[in-house]
């Protein structure tokens, strides 16, 4: 006998990735050299300092108990003055800064403090998946809004403007965007804001990578006059601070939200590890030395995805921030998804397909920065005959 599951789940999928990966691991298993250029996981390391507070702390007697559920406040007081530094934002330590177990747990949180079963939710036609499968976990419906290709990816004004949003509870924006590397700008915060404020909508921006390929400041939607109203920033160290398996992030905002964002929070976890904890402060004094060098790194992989993407005849902009390259297929090329299984199974090269991110990313792929220079000189290699146009003919055995 097997007992049913929660209805909410009838309409949820397994994770892409968590999918795919395993597909990966059983080639590898079987002995392929697969060379994986679709996770974003940095394989880079952390700072040495903060590598060695977390092995100190580790060592220390008390450090393993069980902690504050806000996070202890060494962490909210360097997350504070990262922030003035970053992005010339005060935030009060006490009240408006939350840790959290990295930005993805957040996106839950937030969901569940703000959303009753009914509301909607806009969330973007290309974005993180997560939007929209933790949306529809909590019963909320999702409203897909458009994004302009030709204007950068900004969202289309026009349609916002013009469609009743009152049901409308909570909007998802992600500036440097995810998947498609466009920049943020602060005409299109003011704007944002400004929109969120107008509609009484909460506006939901998720930023971890402002500091990852990005030739200009970086900016803050909270840096946006009365973006508190109606603002909440998500921010995480795995991609800026090269801590992705750390799960350590936090949320900013008005000290109401927070407070209610922390009622859930307290009652899914008690805490983060004080180690961890300790060691993003002393991540969080990173000097601007140390970001140069990481982004140098990604800047000449970068210089190779662009070689493998013209050997797969793919069009993209060179202008892209974040540590993903997107790109668009050829015109002769008809499935998108039997090119990405084509170059797993025959080539050993595993990508990322762009209808993942939405349905608008049905002639796009994403290629990753996470990985090193020589197996990225691999890549191109294996790809040097390649006829792009046989994926479609290429059935999978």
């Amino acid at each position: 006998m097997i007992i049913e599951t929660a209805k909410r789940l009838k309409h949820l999928k397994e994770y892409y990735f968590s999918v795919k990966l395993k597909e990966v691991k059983t080639l590898q298993d079987a002995g392929n050299d697969v060379i994986n250029l679709g996770i974003g996981s940095p394989d880079l390391f952390p700072s040495d300092d903060t590598i060695d507070t977390l092995i100190t702390s580790a060592r220390r007697k008390g450090s393993h108990g069980y902690q504050p559920y806000k996070g202890i406040a060494p962490l909210r007081k360097s997350i504070a003055s990262w922030y003035q530094q970053t992005y010339g934002v005060s935030l009060d330590p006490e009240t408006e800064i939350l840790p959290l177990m990295g930005s993805k747990e957040g996106i839950t949180h937030i969901s569940l403090t703000f959303l009753d079963e009914g509301d909607e939710v806009l969330i973007p036609e290309l974005g993180y998946p997560s939007y929209r499968s933790v949306s529809e976990m909590v019963g909320a419906q999702v409203r897909t809004y458009p994004l302009l290709e030709e204007k950068n990816y900004e969202p289309d004004w026009y349609y916002l403007e013009n469609e009743d949003f009152s049901q409308v509870k909570l909007m998802w924006v992600n500036y440097p965007h995810m998947p498609t590397g466009a920049p943020a700008s602060r005409e299109l915060f003011e704007k944002l804001v400004d929109f969120g404020r107008r509609h009484r909508i909460l506006i939901c921006h998720d930023n971890p990578y402002s500091l990852v390929l990005n030739d200009k400041p970086p900016i803050s939607l909270l840096s946006v006059e009365g973006s508190r109203e109606v603002c909440l920033e998500l921010n995480s160290m795995s991609k800026s601070h090269n801590m992705a398996g750390w799960r350590m992030g936090w949320v900013s905002g008005a000290r109401e939200y927070i407070d209610a964002i922390l009622k859930v929070k307290s009652n899914v976890d008690s805490g983060m590890f004080l180690p961890v904890q300790e060691a993003a402060v002393a991540a969080l004094q990173n000097s601007d030395e140390w970001h140069q060098e990481r982004n140098a790194v990604y800047r000449k992989r970068r210089a190779f995805v662009y070689q493998i993407l013209d050997r797969l005849g793919c069009v993209y902009r060179r202008d892209q921030q974040g540590m993903f390259i997107w790109a668009k297929v050829p015109v002769q090329l008809r499935s998108v998804e039997k090119l990405v299984d084509y170059l797993l199974y025959e080539y050993s090269i595993f990508l990322t397909p762009g209808f993942i991110f939405g349905e608008k990313g049905a002639r796009f792929i994403r290629i990753s920065l996470c990985t090193p220079e020589d197996r990225l000189q691999q890549v191109v290699e294996r790809l040097q005959n390649i006829q792009i146009t046989d994926a479609d003919a290429w059935e999978r055995n």
